[in-house]
């Protein structure tokens, strides 16, 4: 017994040093187990190196690039590596992504949208709704599959610039205005389509052109007003910001009229549709611009005013032309002007000013005495009608800048050698060098005009392709223009870039029966998105026209 005592504690000693040697070797063997699993998802992953680094996983802390409001216990780990996240494709493209490691986010029934600031519940709801997600207005505490809207405080950035999140489980989308961040959930809603998910890491984008246009023409066809609203929604998912209506022309004026209701045309749209079109554009960012094109194209006016039609020094009628030596004509289109102020709301105002047939003639002065004498009682015994149609024109910004409007007009409204200058706020819609005495784009510029893109070569699409015009392809327009492409196919030099404030993508109903509304849409599909990605980013785009043609069949 003594014996047995006394081998005891050594027995059990040993016994204690066999279980630590054991302990550890499974230890070792777990460590050993474990590198050998993280390798290897770490090589199944495509890891470059940094699979055991912090990019392996969303950092458990708070990071400058972290989603506002994320803190060490609502910051989930993974419990596996990931790839390193990709860009998105988006039309149009993004024009930065800082890659991460994630499983990136996808919208779920019960997911929550939240904003910071009231001024975004419009933007809230609409993705929300677009999302099948729960619209939960101003929220400050954090819940797994947020999206949060919020306001920065970055004065100085571009408005429509925005920032997207994507890290935790969550995701944040900010910038600086609402419109940004409404780009923002535009960007969202195109990477998670049709059960896709929103790659982990930022997004930070911005476009380079202001000013992102579709202008439609439904003076000498009538849209109907569903059809235009299909086309907003379109144009707001796409991330343009204007919508010009041309209303009217020789062949119709299609708007509502109380100071004029004789002038309407029997097909047109109410003031409530035109309020519920302009309602529906703001609520994607976009603007309706007007066109009451004058002193030319005012046929429907002057169909039930023919007193104001202008005629040659041998009576004969001008197709279209009002005669401005008559101040009942300006009295005409200044009330129509003043009583479609409050129907658009807005900055831009488009003058028209083209084609006035007056001025292709060889000696207007000879042919137009009326407008001749005219021009020389207003401005002097040297006054041409050149300068009388200066004047029209000047005249007509006045009475839009009243309203608090910027005032636009087509190229050849604008004349060399006048002794009356057009009014240097009145911005240059550049679309054709053909008219008579065509200036160079290069000659407004140099007097310091902003211009706008309206490049007929690659941004007209003219029903029924008379004359020279043939059907723009969005492969043309992705491959070959830019903003500084304003006329033929040559770019402008680079010190112009800063004028050229965007562009428009314009369909032109001239043979109006040559197409149905179902295939102006179809038409104009392509294009409208190649012109808004060079619009966004005028840069070689990334993808080849084939891979930017499918993304855009995969994005519907």
């Amino acid at each position: 017994m003594s014996q047995h005592r006394r081998r005891g504690p050594a027995k059990q000693g040993k016994q204690r040093q066999q279980r630590q040697v054991l302990v550890v070797a499974m230890a070792v063997a777990l460590v050993v187990v474990a590198a050998g699993v993280s390798l290897g998802l770490w090589a199944v992953s495509g890891g470059d190196g940094g699979g055991t680094g912090p990019q392996a996983r969303p950092s458990q802390g708070r990071t400058a690039a972290a989603p506002h409001g994320t803190s060490p216990e609502d910051t989930p780990s993974p419990s596996r590596s990931y790839a390193l996240s990709k860009a998105p494709r988006t039309i149009p493209a993004v024009r930065e992504h800082t890659a991460a490691r994630g499983p990136g986010w996808r919208p779920a029934s019960g997911n929550r949208v939240v904003v910071d600031d009231p001024a975004l519940a419009d933007e809230g709801r609409l993705i929300a709704g677009e999302l099948g997600l729960t619209y939960d207005g101003e929220k400050d505490d954090r819940r797994a599959g947020d999206l949060r809207l919020t306001l920065n405080e970055d004065k100085g950035a571009n408005p429509e610039s925005y920032a997207m999140t994507v890290r935790g489980g969550r995701v944040e989308i900010s910038g600086p205005a609402d419109a940004g961040v409404f780009y923002g959930t535009r960007t969202l809603k195109q990477e998670v389509h049709d059960g896709g998910t929103a790659p982990e890491g930022v997004v930070r984008d911005e476009p380079a052109k202001a000013q992102r246009g579709f202008m439609l023409d439904i003076a000498r066809k009538n849209f109907t007003a569903g059809w235009i609203e299909d086309r907003i929604r379109e144009l707001g998912d796409l991330k343009f910001n204007q919508l010009g209506l041309h209303f009217s022309d020789d062949q119709g004026f299609r708007i509502e009229s109380t100071s004029h209701p004789e002038i309407v045309s029997r097909q047109h749209l109410t003031k409530a549709q035109v309020r519920k079109i302009v309602d529906l554009a703001e609520s994607r960012h976009i603007t309706v611009v007007p066109e009451i094109d004058s002193p030319g194209h005012l046929g429907a006016v002057i169909d039930a005013h023919p007193d104001l039609q202008l005629r040659t020094a041998q009576g004969s009628a001008v197709q279209g032309a009002i005669d401005i030596s008559k101040s009942e004509s300006a009295d005409i289109v200044d009330d129509l002007l003043d009583e479609y102020a409050d129907l658009f709301p807005g900055g831009p105002w488009h003058l028209g000013g083209d084609e006035y047939q007056a001025l292709v003639r060889s000696d207007p002065e000879a042919s137009f005495p009326q407008l001749a004498a005219a021009a020389r009682e207003r401005y002097g015994s040297g006054a041409t009608v050149a300068d009388l149609t200066t004047g029209w024109l000047n005249d007509r910004a006045d009475t839009v800048r009243k309203h608090q409007r910027t005032p636009r007009a087509w190229n050849d409204g604008f004349f060399r050698g006048t002794s009356v200058k057009a009014a240097k706020d009145i911005q240059v819609a550049y679309w054709t060098g053909k008219e008579i005495g065509a200036r160079q784009p290069a000659e407004y510029l140099a007097e310091g005009r902003q211009v706008i893109n309206y490049n007929d070569e690659f941004l007209y699409y003219v029903l029924g392709q008379p004359q020279t015009f043939v059907y723009p392809t969005g492969q043309r327009i992705y491959e070959q223009w830019t903003p500084r492409v304003l006329r033929g196919t040559t770019a402008v030099p680079e010190r112009y870039d800063g004028q050229i404030l965007g562009g428009s993508f314009a369909v032109w109903c001239d043979l109006a029966n040559s197409q149905t509304q179902d295939q102006v849409a179809a038409g104009i599909r392509m294009p409208l998105r190649a012109t808004v990605q060079k619009l966004w980013d005028p840069d070689k785009p990334e993808l080849s026209w084939a891979e930017f043609r499918a993304l855009a069949d995969r994005l519907g």
